[in-house]
């Protein structure tokens, strides 16, 4: 077996600043309807065509009146009123106020004409075909007017902006079925190696199923790409040329497997044959062997078949060309600082991303082994050991980057 040993590594720095050069924001638009468009990218402003609300309204249940005829009402000497109609959300005025009369008017129903307050239906009573009033209210009380929330001409939303769930309520309000937004990036996620198995069917000797494909397609759809998986290839260099030609049509391709030194670790030669390698080989811990380059003008990413270590660059150098990618913002993780439970042995000279649990208000080691997908699903985040570290003595203050 020929072995082709790591000459060299770079910096967990370098690599960042190299995958930011190699990544472009996505330029296509697309309109999606607005009940799928959660998460999405703004692609352009918004400008209101009209007022919202569109007329004035009453804010709380009540009468409208004239607010001069409420004036000195109280408790003990009350002022009647004529109720001359009733006003419901969706109905429109056909009366109008005048002095000496009023409206009983529900939550959010239009103003009649001639009433410029609504007295709340707690300060009142019903007298036959009077309502006395208790207390006195002044010019616009209890109306909420028209174009209060949004004028006509307001830039409500604007590009980049990311749509929650009241920012997609502003849109409806505007009665926008659709929204323009940027496309999410096509991602193409290709497992390699003749030991990958399809979930579902039985294990062969010497097989392990395929683990990468979804916790990459996982990541991918978290931080606004969508993934495609592309069948797994095996470890030949016809089998990975087809396996690219597959995934040529997407923006990004990510590779697990086959990045590394062994003899059937071809994915290096294929992609300097076909395109550019930027770096292979990172001085970290887990991952060292993570490619990253170009092919027909697509970034593209190598990395290490081992579960842990896959998904660990996954969250360290996916998520934010990903997100650059997608026009998202940059990820902000949660960080926590507490004691760390137990001593952490590092290698000198890479800097290692470490699995722990949070416990009792303790990082808790947590990584076995870079082939073990435990080592991060039974932890809650990661602390990073600095490459002139050894040793993380218990007790020692830590941050705890949670996933």
């Amino acid at each position: 077996m020929t072995m082709r040993p790591f000459t060299s590594t770079i910096s967990i720095d370098e690599a960042h600043a190299i995958i930011e050069a190699g990544v472009s924001p996505i330029d296509r638009i697309e309109s999606v309807p607005l009940a799928d468009a959660r998460g999405r990218v703004l692609a352009r402003d918004v400008v209101a065509r009209f007022d919202v609300p569109p007329f004035d309204r009453a804010s709380m249940d009540g009468y409208a009146v004239v607010a001069a005829d409420t004036a000195g009402a109280t408790r003990e000497q009350g002022r009647r009123l004529e109720l001359i109609g009733r006003l419901y959300t969706g109905d429109v005025p056909t009366v109008t106020v005048t002095p000496g009369s009023c409206v009983e008017i529900a939550t959010g129903a239009p103003i009649p004409l001639g009433a410029d307050a609504v007295i709340m239906v707690e300060e009142t009573a019903q007298r036959g075909a009077d309502v006395e009033l208790f207390t006195s209210v002044r010019l616009g009380q209890n109306i909420g007017p028209r174009g209060a929330d949004i004028a006509v001409g307001d830039t409500v939303l604007r590009a980049g902006q990311v749509l929650n769930a009241s920012r997609i309520g502003a849109l409806a309000a505007l009665g926008c079925a659709d929204a323009e937004v940027w496309v999410r990036p096509s991602v193409a996620i290709l497992s390699t190696g003749n030991e990958i198995a399809e979930l579902g069917r039985p294990l062969a000797p010497g097989q392990i199923y395929d683990i990468n494909r979804y916790t990459l397609a996982a990541v991918v759809a978290e931080h606004g790409g969508a993934a495609t998986a592309i069948s797994t290839a095996r470890d030949t260099v016809e089998a990975l040329h087809q396996a690219i030609d597959s995934c040529l049509g997407h923006d990004l391709i990510v590779f697990s497997g086959g990045s590394s030194v062994g003899e059937r670790d071809l994915i290096l030669d294929v992609i300097r044959e076909r395109g550019e390698v930027r770096f292979h080989g990172i001085a970290v811990k887990p991952g060292k062997p993570t490619l990253f380059g170009m092919l027909g003008g697509r970034p593209v990413f190598g990395m290490p078949g081992y579960p842990t270590s896959c998904l660990s660059n996954a969250y360290i150098l996916l998520v934010p060309a990903l997100r650059r990618m997608a026009r998202l913002p940059s990820s902000a993780p949660r960080r926590l600082t507490m004691p760390l439970a137990a001593r952490v042995a590092s290698v000198a000279g890479r800097h290692q991303f470490y699995s722990v649990r949070v416990e009792d208000g303790y990082a808790v080691p947590a990584f076995k082994a870079s082939g073990d997908i435990t080592s991060i699903s039974r932890a809650d985040g990661y602390i990073e050991i600095a490459m002139d570290v050894t040793v993380v003595e218990a007790g020692t203050a830590v941050v705890v980057t949670l996933f």
